[in-house]
């Protein structure tokens, strides 16, 4: 009796300490904000004042799952949704499932991960030249994503591995099911990045190829450099696109923005859709700075370039954007955010517009 007491108690011990190196940890981030923005309606006089479910971050709730295996490998998990927090729905219907990836992580080869995830250009700018150094990009005006692919692909496998500073990134989906959305289609690239101090670059290249089997190749260099308060970045990028390629997505690949993804003339050249580059260029670079422990400042340039198939599509857009942050805690803040877009050549804002402004303030809380 004593001997099956003893083989109880010792398998209860072994099973809660299996349990204990399992964690499965529910985050957030909840984002609501006032935005009024100029030339933005059926006429270059309209105003738009509306209440954003996400101005800095796009609210979210997700899970992760770590589980420890043993001998330095572990399981991962992760599953997120996309929410409005200014009506309650699920963004980006139908893809509930924002991210949905299972994974191995080891302490010898790396991590590798399966599902809907995060592809290797949004991997750099979030890890490397991000726009900001509190929140990586403004939720509400984010030009920089428009030449990131969708930021997101599903049927991904991504492998990851680390020595010291050094860090390499490779992803493929296989491209069932490719349709013209952004986030389908089949993928292969690689990504570079490598920090030492307060320095880090990154180099990046992703291939994506729609239904017909034509593509578009997107490649990016950025740098970051952080000293005490001082957050510096700048950033080199370029899709390149086949002729041919699926014109809804060839349209919408800058849709961050949306200049460049709408004609001066729509009636004339066929709709947003019509507008068809052969290549697309962005330069940006910025910073932020931490003036006290609560009130960080930061400012962002982005200027970028279309090449159209026709010389009606060509066009460029100047861009900026600034902020300020107050931190109540280090879960909430506040902040004021102005915006401006000026766009040349031959295209404009759907309405018709070359400029447009916004103004927003709003509260953010982590969890």
């Amino acid at each position: 009796m004593k001997k099956s007491c003893l083989v109880l108690s010792v398998l209860a011990a072994s099973s809660l300490s299996a349990m204990a190196q399992s964690s499965v940890q529910m985050y957030g981030i909840v984002d609501g904000g006032v935005r009024y923005t100029t030339n933005n309606g059926a006429d270059k006089s309209s105003r738009l004042v509306q209440v954003v479910g996400g101005g800095m971050s796009q609210s979210r709730l997700g899970i992760n799952v770590n589980e420890d295996l043993g001998g330095g490998m572990r399981t991962l998990v992760n599953l997120e949704t996309r929410i409005n927090s200014d009506t309650g729905a699920a963004a980006g219907n139908p893809d509930f499932w924002r991210q949905a990836w299972v994974g191995l992580q080891s302490t010898d080869f790396g991590r590798i991960t399966i599902g809907r995830q995060y592809n290797i250009l949004f991997d750099a700018y979030t890890s490397t030249f991000a726009s900001f150094k509190y929140s990586t990009y403004i939720d509400a005006f984010k030009p920089e994503l428009g030449m990131s692919l969708g930021s997101r692909q599903d049927n991904m496998v991504k492998y990851m591995a680390e020595w010291e500073g050094l860090r390499l990134e490779l992803q493929v989906s296989a491209g069932e099911g490719v349709t013209a959305a952004t986030t389908n289609g089949k993928t292969v690239g690689g990504l570079l990045r490598y920090a030492t101090g307060p320095l880090a670059v990154v180099g990046a290249i992703q291939k994506l190829d729609d239904a017909a089997g034509k593509s578009v190749t997107a490649s990016l260099l950025g740098v970051g450099y952080t000293d005490g308060p001082l957050y510096l970045n700048a950033g080199w990028a370029k899709n390149s696109i086949d002729t041919g390629f699926n014109s809804t997505l060839n349209a919408g690949l800058l849709a961050g923005i949306s200049p460049l993804a709408a004609p001066s003339n729509p009636a004339a050249a066929g709709g947003p859709a019509a507008v068809l580059a052969k290549d697309r260029t962005m330069y940006s670079f910025g910073g932020t700075y931490q003036l006290t422990t609560e009130w960080n400042l930061g400012a962002q340039y982005w200027h970028a370039k279309q090449a159209g198939l026709l010389s009606t599509m060509d066009g460029s857009a100047d861009l900026f954007a600034f902020v300020a942050d107050y931190a109540f805690s280090k879960r909430t803040d506040a902040y004021a955010e102005f915006d401006h877009s000026k766009i040349k050549g031959n295209l404009a804002f759907s309405n018709g517009a070359s400029s447009r402004s916004g103004f927003m303030v709003g509260l953010r809380h982590r969890f």
